[in-house]
């Protein structure tokens, strides 16, 4: 039987592009494959690559929640945030180094990260369930990335190449959550000293704890959870930076501290 070039890629197929994307460069949006609000499908390409990375060796250490805002959602035409996979080699050191030659097409955001004391699971999870079974809050930096020429990203695009993600840092200093006000506290992302960027806990789905809450619900209802030790990545408290190669990049939010990165284009 001859190929057709029209024949629609499998999901298997679609994984194997992203992948390689990572060393090859960016790949044009996947709509021979997936329709642009195809999460079942989005999350199926997305589970193989997870899939085919533990078995390489990555260790998963949590999750992140992406397309938080309102406004993000609406361009991209859903009524849901999205979720993806962090692994223990996304982890960069507070004050550390983000080599240039690991990224494609990166940019910064600064969100507000939770630490699981417990696990939890079930489909009827709450604010207080979640906020009951976390152990400590800390400032966060997510470096995104997209395996996606230009960024022209659809809702299954961005599912696919597990939530667009690359890196993350964490702060230092745990920070409890009894007294703090997430919803109020204000964030600023600075660039070589300077703001680019601010927001507030608001931004995100109006409080990081029901981002928290809802990957949890969506968890459960595929049949997994969230674990002892997982870290969350809540969301965007405020824009996206685009980076550039000699950036010092650092985030203050309220109640947190404080965290930050060199992005170096002088090492590999």
């Amino acid at each position: 039987m001859g190929f057709s070039p029209h024949m629609k890629p499998s999901h298997e197929e679609l994984a194997l592009r992203l992948r390689n994307a990572y060393a090859s460069g960016p790949v044009p949006p996947l709509r021979d494959g997936l329709e642009p609000t195809d999460a079942e499908g989005a999350y199926a390409v997305q589970a193989i690559n997870t899939r085919f990375w533990v078995s390489q060796g990555r260790r998963m250490i949590g999750r992140k929640i992406g397309l938080t805002s309102k406004a993000v959602q609406t361009q991209l035409g859903v009524d849901q945030p999205d979720f993806g996979v962090l692994f223990h080699n996304m982890l960069i050191e507070d004050g550390g180094d983000l080599a240039a030659s690991t990224v494609i097409q990166p940019k910064a955001e600064a969100e507000v990260a939770f630490v699981m004391g417990r696990d939890l699971s079930g489909s009827c999870i709450s604010v207080q369930d979640v906020l009951a079974a976390l152990a400590y809050a800390l400032p966060a930096i997510e470096i995104v990335d997209s395996r996606i020429a230009d960024w022209k990203i659809t809702f299954a695009d961005t599912v696919a190449d597990n939530g667009s993600s690359a890196f993350l840092v964490l702060g230092r200093e745990p920070r409890r959550l009894e007294g703090l006000d997430l919803e109020a506290c204000g964030m600023v992302l600075e660039r070589n000293g300077k703001v680019a960027s601010h927001g507030v806990g608001a931004a995100c789905l109006g409080h990081p704890l029901v981002a928290a809450a809802w990957l949890a619900r969506t968890l459960s209802s595929a049949g997994d959870s969230l674990r002892a030790g997982d870290i969350i990545l809540t969301g965007a408290l405020g824009p996206m930076i685009a980076l550039r190669p000699g950036d010092l990049i650092r985030t203050r939010v309220g109640g947190l501290g404080t965290c930050g990165f060199l992005y170096d284009h002088l090492r590999n």
